[in-house]
């Protein structure tokens, strides 16, 4: 073993932690080598920074975007938005334009989200496994400068009107570079490679965490600089923000692991390290491991799923009648969402000294539910923020999945196995986009919020899930009282 190198990547409670708990303890952190940046972080952070930066880019961009492509459409087909009598007076019937802008609106999300997450379901797996030869500095730093060119494609469509296909363009070129689900993945396998099993469930909370912060001041900025300034000058902050994240991953990312610059990036085994992975289950799962690898990796699929499906459609909700949110409205429901993330971590914290990980899960996913429920008949203003305000444990789920699926394997494997739930994560765009995208144009008709219903009823799936895992684990306990 390599100690000081090993030491070196290390916040220093861990350091200190590290070297009195005794050899399970030291297997339980993998052993590897510190490449130095140019210059060292004073703060006690890692990769935190990198997601919190890139988190507020995409927060700040995604409701404009949504807005931007409602305000042209809507201005192509001579609609006048809010405006309009049909929004403001409830007993008038809806104006038929409304309904084409709502359907066009969301064909053309679904059709930028397709472009870009399809070619990130190719990308982002190759990025990931390749990051556990090569080193995670290069997946932080990459997708990056990829989110800032499309910061760029979209900046130069608005500054010449150009038509809206343009924004695929730039979908494609970010998700040639990973997008931000490779951004994840180089994080959370960095996380991973740095923290012991008792830790990382929080470790990874915290991430998610940094995630809703960063989401919940992005949105409230946002909201309130299209109002007063239009499209242009926050998609400049965008860029920036963007670039400072590659910046500071470069300047002050210690590496993780020990690179190995002979490894190509375009190879056949990077593939093949994440088939192996769930073909035998991963080098450390005994019994029903490769089991409850596909029953975890099934439940974090269904629950970023809904996540991800009906986060893109609350937008479309809120802007038509009969709420008719202007941007600060909507800016404050987007903050809301992600205060979210802050009181999930707070109740993650608080619900584990009492409860195993997977009832904190069950818990997560029932505040989901009903918060969800909630918003598929929210008529009222004061309504959707009472979703927003039962949703306040929603994120409690992915961390306790995340961590589940990492313990699973060895700590040689940990790049295989995030790069396989940053692959599944890019389906998850996919599959939410095309699938929510579709549902409510479709049931625009006799309910409006059904996508939202049908959302908490996909829910029960991975908490029986779960709650079966659980059950069966503690009997398994109960009769082997020496299984860990």
């Amino acid at each position: 073993m390599d100690e000081p190198d090993t030491a070196a990547i290390l916040p220093d409670d861990e350091v200190s932690t590290s070297g009195s708990a005794g050899q399970k303890e030291e297997a339980d952190v993998p052993t590897t080598r510190s490449v130095r940046p140019p210059f060292t972080c004073p703060l006690p952070v890692s990769v935190e920074p990198v997601l919190f930066l890139s988190m507020f880019s995409l927060a700040l961009q995604a409701p404009l975007s949504t807005q931007y492509l409602w305000d042209r459409i809507s201005e192509d087909l001579g609609y006048n938005g809010s405006k309009g009598s049909g929004c403001s007076n409830g007993s008038v019937p809806p104006d038929p334009l409304q309904k084409e802008v709502e359907t066009l609106t969301a064909h053309w999300n679904l059709y930028i989200s397709l472009g870009g997450f399809s070619v990130g379901l190719l990308v982002v797996p190759l990025l990931g496994s390749w990051s556990d030869l090569a080193g995670r500095r290069p997946v932080l730093i990459l997708p990056n400068l990829g989110l800032a060119l499309q910061a760029v494609v979209y900046l130069v469509v608005m500054y010449l009107k150009l038509p809206v296909i343009y924004f695929l363009v730039g979908r494609l070129l970010s998700g040639l570079s990973g997008d931000f689900n490779a951004i994840l993945a180089g994080c959370f396998s960095y996380v991973a490679d740095t923290s012991d099993r008792r830790s990382r469930t929080f470790r990874v909370a915290v991430l998610e965490a940094c995630l809703g912060l960063s989401g919940m001041l992005a949105s409230v900025i946002g909201g309130q600089w299209r109002r007063a300034q239009g499209y242009i000058n926050p998609f400049w902050l965008v860029l920036a923000t963007n670039l400072a994240s590659a910046l500071y991953a470069y300047l002050f990312v210690r590496e993780s692991v020990f690179p190995d610059p002979s490894v190509p990036l375009f190879s056949s085994r990077h593939y093949k390290a994440v088939w192996h992975l769930f073909s035998t289950g991963g080098s450390s799962s005994e019994g029903s491991g490769r089991c409850k690898l596909w029953l975890y990796m099934l439940c974090f699929f269904l629950v970023v799923t809904v996540h991800f499906g009906s986060r893109e459609l609350y937008v479309l909700y809120e802007l038509s009648s009969p709420l008719c949110w202007g941007p600060a409205l909507i800016g404050y429901g987007s903050a809301a969402q992600h205060l979210a993330y802050l009181t999930s971590l707070l109740g993650l914290k608080i619900m584990q000294r009492c409860l195993a990980d997977s009832w904190v899960a069950l818990v997560g996913l029932a505040s989901n539910v009903t918060g969800l429920v909630v918003f598929s008949v929210a008529d009222t203003t004061q309504l959707m923020f009472t979703g927003y305000g039962l949703c306040f444990l929603f994120m409690a789920a992915t961390p306790v999945l995340r961590s589940k699926l990492s313990k699973l394997v060895d700590p040689s494997e940990q790049g295989a196995l995030f790069a396989s739930v940053a692959c599944v994560e890019s389906l998850c765009f996919l599959v939410g986009s095309g699938l929510f995208n579709s549902l409510y144009p479709a049931t625009l008709h006799f309910m409006k919020g059904f996508p939202f219903l049908f959302a908490a009823f996909i829910l029960f799936i991975p908490a029986g899930i779960i709650g079966t895992l659980q059950c069966l684990d503690q009997r398994r306990g109960h009769r082997d009282p020496t299984a860990s």
